[in-house]
């Protein structure tokens, strides 16, 4: 074949490109990145058990396994896909033995787990904390941005994860090339610059990396879980207010097992809950527990009596808590928790007033604590500046009344209370007027149901507020004066033309406590349409006014949708 010059043109540049420049020799292969150190297994259950499949290295690394750390909820999924997909089998003792070693030491570090509790606690919540729609689309389309958090892994780690993904869910390799824009999906005729998938490993890799600085202070630090005794209690629930109370830590079976008894006391009522159950405390910090009320559970969804589900997040110096307490088939209820080890010093739990007007004269206000002063006297409580205390109406070891008085030109915000050196930070609120209010949750779903699947409930509560500085509302420095009572409706949320939700999806009652309607069909509803629907909970005020003398009205936006027909905690693994 006769070379053309344009042909022999192209071949030379080729063996120029191809050849070494100035004598160099071509370059060698990138070198491969020195792979990171991982967490040796040493528990003897656990290489029996993961040994099969997870080989083991000569630094006693099981492949996978050493290269990860996770909340016990995530090895127990993980476990889960184990024993259903790839044939581990486990009674369940060992089952138990084998989360308790892998949240110890394959866990997180109290730090790195504190802003992923709401996910372990079962709450709704707004990620705020999503960098980008990015992240967003590659990764919190299907689940909270919180489960991903929930882990630590090497960066190797986290590849390997991307590819799990595929592999079991369809949708995942088109979420991790194109995301999903705020709009829809983005435009199919090209790629991103920066894949969705590459973007979300080079973040996960630097904010959830297996190796931290907070993890290797707390292997050093971790032991195990002294909280055996007696501790103080604070809680609050949706619709029924504050409770304090004690409860009493025993220890169990192992030296992170412990069985409860805690009495709650309302403030507003006096009525109490007495409860007892069992609780796991992982890696020195992580509470998990379930318990049960003293008397069965009524038929009412929201009895205190109900079988509860406890997590908690303890101190590292193991002196404080707090967490959630919930129930119902869809973790609707709950109580937040927060609790302190009680001690030889007296401590304050509770106080049955939230807020104090400016002007006002010989108001009474209840302080619930413990190892009270058997002597006191009116200078012994401060209220903060503006607030005089004028006497002491009664006192005990438990508790003490005061009279206080409110000059008229105290300045709004929110106080400490203290009985001589105990002190409850941010206890009451002053104000001069109620500027809006607020229901809570502002945004929430619940679910229809019937005698085959069981309905998801809602309560709401109205809070009041009083605008900070810059005259606008929900910002920073706003005044929070706790529960108003108010009326409370439901009204239309307008997405269609003749919408009429509202007369379908369920009932509100005089308390703020949604019970949603049966699933259908409905025959009385158009085109034999469902119950669900969307609609405004609204909550009006009955004294607080605005400025223009009409009464102060809260909404918030409830979605009513189809009962969960199936459920399971891992569709891959569902049976």
């Amino acid at each position: 074949m006769k070379c053309t010059p344009v042909v022999f043109v192209l071949l030379m540049a080729l063996l120029i490109a191809a050849s070494p420049v100035n004598g160099q020799t071509a370059a060698e292969p990138a070198a491969k990145p020195v792979p990171e150190e991982g967490i040796p297994v040493t528990d003897p259950l656990v290489l029996s058990k993961c040994g099969g499949c997870h080989t083991k290295d000569a630094k006693g690394n099981l492949s996978r396994i050493s290269w990860e750390r996770a909340t016990p909820e995530q090895w127990e999924e993980a476990l889960k896909r184990m024993i259903r997909l790839n044939g581990l089998r486990l009674n369940p003792a060992e089952a138990k033995a084998i989360i308790k070693y892998l949240s110890t030491y394959h866990g997180l570090a109290p730090e790195e787990a504190k802003p992923v509790m709401y996910f372990a606690e079962r709450r709704i919540q707004d990620e705020t904390n999503i960098p980008n729609d990015t992240l967003r689309g590659a990764c919190a389309n299907c689940h909270a941005f919180a489960k991903p958090l929930s882990w630590r892994r090497s960066a190797e780690d986290w590849k390997m994860l991307t590819n799990l993904h595929i592999a079991l869910y369809p949708q995942a390799d088109e979420a991790f090339r194109l995301g999903l824009a705020a709009g829809g999906f983005e435009e199919h005729d090209k790629l991103p610059d920066v894949l969705p998938v590459d973007e979300a490993l080079t973040y996960l890799g630097k904010s959830a990396s297996l190796h931290t600085p907070e993890w290797a202070a707390w292997q050093a630090r971790m032991h195990a879980p002294k909280i055996a005794g007696r501790w103080l209690v604070s809680a609050n629930i949706l619709g029924k207010g504050e409770y304090y109370g004690e409860l009493e830590i025993e220890p169990g079976g192992a030296d992170d097992e412990f069985t409860t008894r805690v009495k709650l006391t309302s403030v507003k009522d006096g009525s109490t809950v007495v409860r007892s159950g069992h609780s796991i405390v992982y890696a020195g910090y992580s509470w998990r527990g379930r318990s049960k009320g003293a008397s069965p559970a009524g038929s009412s969804p929201d009895d205190l009596s109900s079988e509860m589900r406890e997590v908690m997040w303890i101190s590292p110096d193991q002196s404080q808590g707090e967490g959630r307490w919930f129930w119902g088939q869809y973790q609707e209820f709950g109580f937040d928790v927060k609790m302190q080890r009680a001690g030889a010093d007296a401590a304050l739990m509770a106080i049955d007033r939230k807020a104090l007007k400016t002007g006002s004269q010989g108001v009474h206000v209840r302080l619930v604590g413990d190892n009270l002063p058997s002597q006191l006297t009116a200078a012994d409580l401060d209220f903060g500046s503006g607030v005089t205390v004028t006497k002491i109406v009664s006192h005990t070891s438990g508790e003490v009344v005061a009279e206080v008085s409110i000059a008229a030109n105290a300045i709004p915000g929110k106080r400490d209370v203290a009985v001589r050196r105990a002190v409850m930070p941010n206890a009451v609120a002053v104000y001069d007027r109620i500027d809006y209010i607020k229901v809570i949750p502002e945004s929430t779903l619940a679910r229809l149901g019937s005698e085959h699947h069981p309905k998801g409930y809602q309560q709401f509560e109205a809070i009041g507020y009083q605008r900070g500085a810059d005259g606008k509302n929900h910002t920073g420095d706003d005044v929070e004066l706790g529960p108003v009572d108010v009326n409370w409706s439901v009204e239309e949320f307008i997405a269609s033309y003749g919408d009429d939700d509202k007369d379908f999806v369920g009932t509100l009652s005089p308390t703020g406590f949604f019970t949603p309607s049966s699933d259908g069909p409905n025959p009385k509803r158009k085109f034999m349409r469902n119950n669900y629907g969307d609609v405004w909970i609204v909550a009006t005020a009955k004294d607080a006014k605005g400025k223009d003398g009409k009464p102060l009205v809260g909404k918030s936006y409830l979605v009513v949708t189809v009962p969960m027909y199936m459920q399971w905690d891992q569709p891959e693994v569902g049976q």
